[in-house]
């Protein structure tokens, strides 16, 4: 394996218990939650927050046990924020960076978490923290200033902030996430990829394909994004067999209650949908449930005209890159969530609607499905030079470069 990928894996051995309560439990049902800002489907549980800190003690000791002397130690997102603070316990002599993938929630709903303390803590326990935005950055400089008045904001500057706590010095930077634009990029051109591109547009009849892709999850906002093309159907009739939504929902978490019932709602969705506005040569939604092969799912991206893209939060979201970086026509149309991070750099190209907003989001259906093709190709042309200049490699280098000035 190590031969094969160019790194090795050490094993943090589990038992079925301790899964349930670290990652379904505490990671899953509480932090996941509350960061995205939905605070009702929080579940607090003392028993589950007393595992995660026991399995994210048994982290930190593999990689003490693991590590050189000039490794860099960075570590990952939301189910590990612990492990930073017992590597410091275990004298770890490494500069400790950490990057949460997912956003940072605003002061008031952190609060609610009842080891609100502890954890910020923990996470002051790095010398580099990493957010995927500015309002993220911000959102935990306020949260932990707030919550512990010990700490010292020493500066704030346009890349980072500096806080004091303890002793140390910790830097707080925003470092927004991306792919490798050049695989996209080289990926959607190639043969496979034309040929099975086609192939779908062909099968079209000439109608336009907008295309969804999330993970089966309920931040992703697949039933608001139903309801809106429901919408824009009822608003706009000339839309009716012009354009079918192809929605494609990667299977998640499947044996928990919360998903059941997501999963129900949008088969019961899809359904109703297609039996209202259905023809006997056309479906206005076609709704996969399963995952789809690299050269499938490229094949998707460039062939469709729009892609709708609208969960209610995401940190990031790379769908709405990477469907950029595979429209290597140029003719493709982004409606994009404010409340992604994507929002941030890919706003001036995208049409950005408030997916809580049904009326709104039914108007960028329409305004995307007539948008000519000099305007299609001045946003996607935009679109493509920020995620080719801000790619995945450069995510990387500004990391471990301000990891190592730490």
């Amino acid at each position: 394996y190590t031969q094969d990928n160019g790194y090795s894996l050490a094993a943090v051995p589990l038992s079925a218990d301790e899964v349930e309560k670290y990652y379904r439990g505490f990671s899953n049902e509480a932090l996941w939650p509350l960061f995205h800002d939905l605070l009702g489907f929080c579940r607090f549980s003392y028993d589950n927050w007393q595992v995660y800190l026991d399995v994210n003690r048994r982290f930190a000791q593999v990689v003490t046990e693991h590590a050189k002397a000039d490794d860099l130690i960075w570590v990952h997102d939301y189910q590990l924020i612990g492990v930073g603070e017992h590597l410091r316990a275990l004298q770890m002599p490494q500069p400790l960076g950490y990057f949460l993938h997912i956003p940072f929630p605003a002061p008031d709903l952190f609060r609610r978490l009842p080891w609100k303390d502890q954890l910020i803590r923990a996470l002051l326990a790095y010398d580099l923290l990493g957010f995927q935005t500015l309002r993220d950055r911000r959102n935990f400089v306020n949260t932990a200033s707030s919550l512990l008045p010990e700490i010292e904001v020493i500066s704030r500057k346009r890349q980072y902030d500096l806080l004091r706590f303890e002793g140390r010095t910790v830097r707080v930077g925003h470092f927004p996430i991306s792919i490798d634009f050049d695989e996209f990029d080289s990926g959607a051109r190639s043969k496979e990829v034309e040929d099975a591109a086609w192939y779908l547009h062909e099968n079209l009849h000439g109608r336009q394909l907008m295309l969804g892709v999330d993970r089966l999850d309920y931040t992703k906002g697949i039933p608001e994004r139903f309801l809106a093309f429901e919408r824009a159907l009822e608003k706009y009739p000339e839309l009716i067999t012009k354009i079918s939504l192809m929605q494609l929902v990667v299977p998640s978490r499947t044996l928990v209650p919360d998903y059941q019932n997501l999963k129900e709602t949008l088969d019961q969705l899809a359904g109703r949908i297609n039996a209202r506005f259905g023809e006997s040569m056309w479906n206005p939604i076609y709704y996969v449930f399963r995952s789809l092969d690299r050269t499938q799912l490229l094949a998707r991206y460039r062939t469709s005209e729009i892609a709708l893209v609208t969960p209610l939060r995401d940190g990031m979201n790379l769908v709405a890159k990477e469907y950029c970086a595979s429209s290597v026509e140029n003719n493709g149309v982004l409606i994009l969530s404010e409340f992604t991070g994507a929002a941030d750099q890919l706003g001036k190209g995208a049409l950005l609607v408030n997916p809580y907003d049904i009326e709104g989001t039914a108007d960028a259906i329409h305004q995307a499905y007539v948008m000519g093709p000099d305007e299609r190709r001045r946003r996607m042309k935009l679109l493509r030079n920020e995620i080719r200049r801000n790619d995945v490699h450069r995510w990387l280098n500004s990391f471990t470069q301000a990891l190592y000035s730490s």
